[in-house]
């Protein structure tokens, strides 16, 4: 019995630090919103953040709309790409805690987008196929919100 006694512990211990990590690293700081979407806990402060870079997505969605509708892709390029991944932005630590990876994962793969879409654009003289591939960057915003929002933390 005494030389199971370790092991039991060490057992426990890797189930509470699991636990922990399931909590802090992967689920974040959320609860069930009351409009079905899954509700993201924040300070005021990291909740005006985390939209500040929403806004700034739908500034340059905006903005390739209208240098597509012009069909200067040039311009698509650059304004994608300063929303690439040269564009993100590492969160303060105990902000990142409360972000679901899934979220996070996310907004990662929005910035990628950018960037690919920034690449079509050097490589390809048809704005249709550009705004395609903007099309498929949209999901990604659209997926977010259907399935996120942002609550300040009681």
């Amino acid at each position: 019995m005494r030389n199971k006694l370790p092991w039991i512990l060490v057992g426990i211990l890797l189930i509470i630090i699991a636990g922990m990590v399931y909590n802090f690293v992967i689920r974040g700081s959320v609860r069930e919103g009351t409009d079905g979407r899954t509700a993201i806990l924040l300070e005021a402060g990291e909740k005006d953040m985390v939209l500040g870079e929403m806004r700034a997505f739908l500034s340059t969605i905006q903005q390739l709309n209208q240098a597509l509708a012009a069909e200067d892709l040039e311009t698509v390029a650059t304004v994608a790409r300063d929303s690439g991944m040269a564009a993100t932005e590492m969160a303060p630590g105990p902000m990142m805690a409360k972000l679901p990876s899934a979220f996070m994962q996310l907004g990662l793969a929005t910035h990628g987008k950018f960037d690919e879409l920034a690449d079509l654009a050097e490589k390809t003289d048809d704005p249709l196929e550009v705004l395609g591939e903007l099309s498929v960057v949209m999901q990604n915003c659209v997926g977010c919100h259907a399935a996120y929002r942002l609550d300040i933390e009681p």
